[in-house]
């Protein structure tokens, strides 16, 4: 793992453990890498309290609560998604912070609007919503990674 990733689960460690903080991630494309890292060091069991792959948009719908229509109208991989997940998962295991990642990882499933490596990330509190768009470059594995990198980015600033 490179040292700048090893740095960064450090350093949202350490903001979870002292913040007192809890949270919870619901994931797509990245399939529980980010729950991996950030459970990765000792004492995560203070901070990290769910984890959840919806990998189908079935699973979406009928753990995350996410309509039919929203799927339907915006697309699985959406700000609109995304952001319901976070704040469903967030709500749904009662944490303080919500984490959700979707996206098209490839090889297969992109569109002139929404090509390869095209990421939605949110981040979900009681007061407050955030949700970004990406368009990672490289193959599956790499689009995955640097989602799951810059969720950890993105919720080190969401606590601070």
């Amino acid at each position: 793992m490179p040292i700048i990733m090893q740095n960064l689960i450090k350093q949202v460690h350490l903001l979870l453990v002292k913040s007192g903080k809890t949270v919870a991630t619901a994931e797509s494309c990245t399939a529980g890498l980010l729950s991996s890292v950030l459970t990765l060091l000792p004492d995560s069991s203070r901070y990290f309290i769910l984890g959840i792959t919806t990998y189908s948009n079935e699973s979406k719908k009928s753990i995350l609560g996410i309509p039919a229509a929203v799927i339907r109208k915006k697309g699985a991989v959406s700000l609109a998604t995304a952001l319901l997940m976070a704040q469903n998962v967030r709500k749904l295991a009662k944490t303080d912070l919500g984490v959700s990642i979707t996206g098209i990882a490839g090889p297969a499933g992109a569109t002139p609007p929404k090509p390869l490596g095209t990421v939605f990330i949110a981040l979900s509190s009681k007061n407050k919503n955030f949700c970004k768009k990406f368009v990672f470059k490289g193959n599956r594995n790499s689009i995955r990674k640097q989602a799951s990198l810059k969720a950890l980015q993105l919720l080190k600033n969401f606590i601070n």
